[in-house]
């Protein structure tokens, strides 16, 4: 090994060369329409023909023609890691990068090299702007880049061992992730069985109950218990929102003052209080009836998280919610808990997707909250359905937690992999495809 002399690469074998991509690869700066040439997604995962649910140009017309073996790369700093090889002729979007290999590159080791993590953070320092979503990398910049180029055999080699060994991390990604989806399925229908009384909770355990404990509710909840009543939410909680923000600007927040949460904070059962904006006390105060107590359920009215909910379990400091949420404070003694999971079953989030409303961006207006029909066993009865959800639906949380880790951990381990291999610092000069393994 020797060093490079580039600060991203740092020792590479002797027998490799550096050289800027200039040297080894040609812009491709054809403008095609994409009514000629599919429209493709460059995405994390590599490049695809374009997504249904992507926003769409209205210049079809002015787009980069993309010829399969190419390489792809969105020049903007938050789409970092969008990048690959082309499996297809194509158009993409005029913010992308189109790179055609010359002579004695390979495209498939290219493909590794420009999406191993380390050339990743490389063309993000090439790059200039302000913040992320205007910081880019333009395509002059790019070129004067230095990166590393073995001879053409090992580029071969290395491209068909990733093929190999990425898609083994694959494999168990994708069993992992299945596994993650059976959980959560579980999880739902746990909480739609309990909350609803199809099942009861005795000694700690739950137990179907006989058909003759039951009756017909007539709400979205189906068969219920035969004691249960059955009501609207406007009469057993308060609802309300935020209507705009009265003009408040990003320039208006503060470093120390009241919080207010937004979708992303809540969705995770732990709330996250710490990643959140501030505002002055000024405006905390204009707004009184959204101002966050502890038991209050929080739903998402606006957006594609449409749906999302949580509950204020703690509450350590005041804060407020943004116009995107909800604030649902039960009243009458009914227990808070109760009503959330009622909230986050299966039955409500399906009657949630039939009553919103919106053609660009899903809403749900209050009057629709309002009259959701809810279902309410005993006070004893609601306390022991929470007793039960809290603790089974934690135990499932922490065990998908658990695999969320090892996801993470094998997708590191996955691209620490890549690099190692495109920048030479695992030698596979030797290494031969093994009976039983395909590429």
């Amino acid at each position: 090994m020797v060093d490079s002399g580039v600060e991203w690469l740092q020792a590479i074998p002797k027998e490799w060369i550096t050289r800027r991509i200039q040297q080894y690869f040609s812009v491709r700066k054809d403008k095609v329409c994409d009514k000629d040439y599919i429209p493709l997604s460059v995405t994390k995962s590599g490049i695809m023909k374009q997504l249904e649910n992507v926003a769409k140009t209205n210049n079809g017309s002015n787009r980069k023609k993309v010829l399969t073996g190419d390489f792809v790369i969105n020049s903007r700093a938050d789409r970092k890691g969008s990048c690959g090889v082309s499996p297809y002729d194509g158009s993409v979007s005029l913010i992308c990068h189109v790179l055609a290999p010359k002579h004695n590159i390979c495209p498939f080791y290219a493909h590794y090299l420009f999406r191993n993590y380390y050339f990743s953070e490389e063309f993000f320092r090439w790059g200039t702007g302000i913040v992320d979503d205007l910081w880019s990398t333009n395509i002059e910049r790019m070129k004067k880049i230095n990166v590393p180029i073995p001879y053409f055999f090992e580029q071969q080699k290395i491209s068909n061992f990733l093929d190999i060994k990425t898609a083994q991390f694959d494999s168990i990604i994708v069993k992992k992730e299945l596994l993650i989806k059976k959980l959560e399925e579980a999880k739902k229908s746990l909480i739609a069985e309990v909350v609803t009384g199809k099942v009861k909770i005795v000694d700690g355990k739950f137990v179907k109950r006989k058909s003759e404990e039951m009756k017909e509710s007539k709400t979205i909840y189906g068969i219920i218990p035969i004691r249960w009543i059955t009501s609207r939410l406007k009469f057993i909680s308060t609802i309300k929102a935020r209507i705009g923000w009265k003009g408040l600007k990003a320039s208006e927040y503060v470093d120390k003052g009241y919080f207010f949460l937004s979708t992303p904070n809540i969705k995770n059962r732990n709330i996250d209080f710490e990643n959140v904006n501030y505002i002055s006390k000024k405006r905390y105060i204009e707004s009184p009836h959204i101002k966050l107590k502890k038991g209050d359920i929080l739903l998402t009215k606006d957006g594609s998280t449409l749906g999302t909910v949580n509950i204020i379990r703690d509450l350590k400091s005041e804060g407020t919610v943004n116009s995107s949420i909800a604030i649902i404070r039960s009243k009458h003694e009914i227990n808070s808990l109760y009503v959330y999971y009622l909230i986050l079953s299966n039955y409500t989030q399906n009657n949630i997707s039939i009553v919103k409303d919106g053609m660009g961006v899903p809403h749900l207006f209050q009057k629709d909250i309002k009259e959701f029909d809810v279902i309410i066993p005993s006070d004893v009865e609601m306390s022991k359905i929470v007793e039960f959800l809290d603790c089974s639906t934690l135990e499932i949380e922490c065990i998908v937690n658990k695999i969320k880790n090892q996801i993470q951990k094998l997708k590191q381990a996955k691209q620490s992999l890549i690099s190692e291999a495109v920048t030479g610092k695992i030698d596979l000069r030797d290494w031969q495809i093994v009976k039983g393994e395909s590429i």
